[in-house]
C-alpha cells in the first residue's frame, strides 16, 4: 500500500485552543479515504492542513508534518500556490465564480499560463466529463454558472479542481445540501475519479462512507480514534465508540 500522504504527530491550534491532538495517519495513493466524526471532530481543520488552507486563519498554528510524495508540505520551501493546485479541495458550499460555465473551468488553468483556445476547450471538456457534468451543460458553456442547480455547482466546483490536474482532491462535506439523484452522481463520479486520484473526503453522512470509501478514519474530539479498510471498521469496529457512532448512539 503506497501512501500518497502521510500525516506525522499532527497538533492544530487556533490560539489557545488545541482542535487536533497528535494524529498519525497515512492515506493511500488511488484510493478514497473519508474521515467520519461528529461535529467539532476536527475533520474541516485536519482537510484544510492538507493543503495549508489553515495559513489564512489568525492565530492558527501548526506542528508535525505533512509528506505528499514524501516532502513535507509545511517547509520553508514549500510553494504554497502550487501545493494548492496539486491538492485541490471542494467546499461544503459551491461556490461558482461570477461567469460563464465555461470561464469557471478555464479561470485555472489560463492563470496557470495556458493561452491556446484549443487546449483550454479540451480541458474544459474533460474537466466536466470527469465530474460528471459534461452531458448535462454542453450546449450552454456560455451561460453563466450561477444559474445551474446547486447539484450541479457542486460537480461545477469539483471540475475547476480537476482541471488543475491535481494529485489529492479534498471534499468537505460536498453533498451535505444535495437531493439524492445529486448526490448519487456525486459519489459516482468520485469513485470513477480514484483511478487517477487520491481523494480524502468528510461525507455528509456515515452511510455516504460506507458507500463510497476503501478506508475510513474515525475521529472524535480532534483525537483519531480507529483507521482501517471501510468492512473492516464498520462490521468489526476495534474501539466502542466508532461502534456506538456508526451505529446511530451519538453524533
Amino acid at each position: 500500500m503506497m501512501s500518497e500522504i502521510a500525516i506525522k504527530g499532527m497538533n492544530f491550534y487556533y490560539q489557545k485552543k488545541q482542535v487536533i491532538f497528535d494524529l498519525n495517519l497515512n492515506i493511500p495513493k488511488n484510493e478514497i479515504m473519508s474521515v467520519i466524526g461528529p461535529a467539532n471532530s476536527g475533520i474541516t481543520t485536519l482537510l484544510r492542513a492538507l493543503n495549508r488552507l489553515g495559513d489564512i486563519v489568525p492565530g492558527a498554528r501548526f506542528e508535525g508534518e505533512v509528506l505528499v510524495d514524501g516532502k513535507d508540505i509545511y517547509s520553508e520551501d514549500t510553494n504554497v500556490a502550487e501545493l494548492r493546485r496539486r491538492v485541490g479541495m471542494v467546499f461544503e458550499i459551491p461556490t461558482p465564480l461570477p461567469m460563464s460555465i465555461f470561464e469557471n473551468i478555464a479561470y485555472g488553468p489560463r492563470l496557470s499560463g495556458i493561452k491556446s483556445k484549443k487546449k483550454l476547450a479540451e480541458g474544459v471538456e474533460m474537466a466536466l466529463k470527469r465530474a460528471a457534468l459534461w452531458d448535462e451543460v454542453k450546449d450552454r458553456l456560455d451561460v453563466s454558472a450561477m444559474s445551474l442547480s446547486g447539484g450541479q455547482q457542486q460537480r461545477l466546483c469539483i471540475a475547476r479542481v480537476l482541471a488543475l490536474k491535481p494529485q489529492v482532491i479534498l471534499i468537505d462535506r460536498a453533498c451535505s445540501g444535495l437531493d439524492p439523484i445529486s448526490t448519487a452522481k456525486i459519489e459516482e463520479s468520485l469513485m470513477n475519479l480514484k483511478d487517477e486520484f487520491t481523494i480524502v473526503i468528510a461525507p455528509h453522512n456515515v452511510q455516504q462512507a460506507s458507500r463510497v470509501s476503501d478506508r475510513v478514519a474515525f475521529m472524535l474530539m480532534g483525537h483519531l480514534v480507529e483507521e482501517g479498510q471501510t468492512m473492516d471498521v464498520f462490521v468489526s469496529p476495534q474501539d466502542q465508540r466508532t461502534n456506538d457512532y456508526i451505529t446511530g448512539r451519538f453524533g
